[in-house]
């Protein structure tokens, strides 16, 4: 007989529902990422047929291969503009002056873990570690969405953020997928007051990326939220401690070049490197704005366009979150925003930040939310959204300048 059968035990149904719930959101998961991933694949492969490829271009110390016919384009096509940095510091290592300093170190490091294991192939290596981290990032937004909005939500976030119009970063070997499944890590167990797992999740979060420092923000938001509805004086005082810990990634980072160069502050500095300046957050929303609309029809406003269409509505979605979650989701997302908008490429004010948007997973709830409550919402995102992507892909893989 079924325990989960009218004459059983509530205490032994319970657990059941529970196991079933779980297999429930790894299967949808997992079906979710095998989609995106073939799907994304054979548009890549197509892509490189489809558009004139622009002339590669490497970085110091690894060369970009050039665009050639093949199968082999269903991995090759992955290694483009960052990628290659990530690559290059996974094989040899950080240099002094050449801009490698910018790039943090948490990726590279996991890709040369995988890389020794597949017989020193970082590329492979590279694509190994994206892929486990965006399956794990699926997962655990998956079972955080669920338990702050339900499963209905869940499984629209999860979707949402696989046709996200930049997802294909979270295949390609940039940090993105990693720094994702570790914020994601960190809140989860933030929630759930489990302190020390978010502490170490979140130096894992600022080692993996410069605004990973962020992260210590929230986490001591949520450590006050809990404090406030609890009244636990003890797990206030750890969760204090774990979230100022957060930031010891970034921390030991810099300690890093200073033993390497005598610069702690070198990935700061060297942020010059790329031409971004310190502007003010809605000087930056205008400019962005300006030259989306200023070269309608002529090259280079396509670029301008696609960026706006992307930002724009997840600025608007910002507003959602403050308003409607929790303030720990509020805090990560806010600071996550006004990061990149603060430190912003002039003539391209919004470039770049299409990928930023990509580990900011709250806003999908606000979508996944609208589309509980409007009709077509849910239909109008997929096809925007979806389109978007299939721009975006075609220009990556071509090495037009999509970063």
């Amino acid at each position: 007989m079924k325990t989960e059968e009218r004459g059983a035990p509530a205490e032994d149904q319970e657990p059941v529902a529970e196991r079933e719930r779980i297999r429930r959101g790894l299967r949808y998961c997992l079906w979710v990422f095998l989609g995106m991933r073939v799907g994304l694949s054979l548009l890549a492969l197509a892509g490189v047929a489809l558009l004139p490829t622009l002339e590669p271009v490497g970085v110091p110390g690894w060369p970009a291969h050039e665009t050639t016919q093949g199968w082999h384009n269903l991995v090759t096509a992955w290694e483009r503009f960052d990628a290659l940095w990530f690559l290059r510091i996974a094989d040899t290592g950080y240099m002094d002056g050449d801009g490698s300093a910018v790039f943090f170190p948490g990726f590279p490091l996991m890709v040369r873990l995988f890389s020794t294991i597949l017989g020193d192939h970082p590329l492979a290596g590279g694509l190994v570690v994206s892929h486990l981290a965006t399956f794990g990032s699926f997962v655990l937004l998956y079972f955080l969405s669920a338990a702050e909005w339900g499963e209905r939500v869940a499984r629209r976030s999860v979707l949402y953020l696989a046709i996200f119009p930049t997802s294909f970063f979270l295949l390609a070997p940039y940090s993105e997928s990693l720094f994702l499944f570790l914020v994601l890590l960190a809140l989860w167990a933030a929630r759930r007051g489990k302190w020390e797992l978010a502490g170490i999740s979140g130096i894992g979060a600022s080692a993996t990326r410069n605004i990973g420092v962020l992260l210590v923000l929230p986490l001591l938001i949520e450590a006050v939220q809990r404090f406030r509805e609890r009244r636990d004086g003890s797990e206030l005082a750890r969760g204090l401690l774990w979230s100022f810990l957060a930031a010891g990634g970034a921390v030991a980072y810099l300690v890093f070049w200073q033993q390497l160069a005598g610069d702690p502050l070198a990935p700061v500095r060297q942020q010059a490197n790329w031409l971004r300046e310190l502007t003010f957050p809605l000087e930056t929303i205008l400019l962005g704005t300006r030259e989306a609309f200023r070269f309608i029809g002529v090259y280079p406003g396509g670029y301008h366009v696609l960026d706006w269409l992307i930002v724009v509505p997840a600025l608007a979605g910002a507003v959602w979150v403050v308003v409607r979650a929790r303030p720990v989701y509020a805090a990560y997302t806010v600071a996550s925003l006004l990061a990149p908008l603060f430190y912003a490429f002039v003539p391209r004010p919004f470039m770049s930040i299409p990928r930023f948007l990509l580990p900011l997973f709250p806003l999908l709830w606000g979508v996944a939310v609208w589309a509980e409550r409007r009709k077509g919402v849910h239909e109008v995102y997929l096809a925007a959204s979806g389109a978007l992507l299939g721009v975006m892909l075609l220009l990556f893989v071509n090495w037009y300048y999509v970063f």
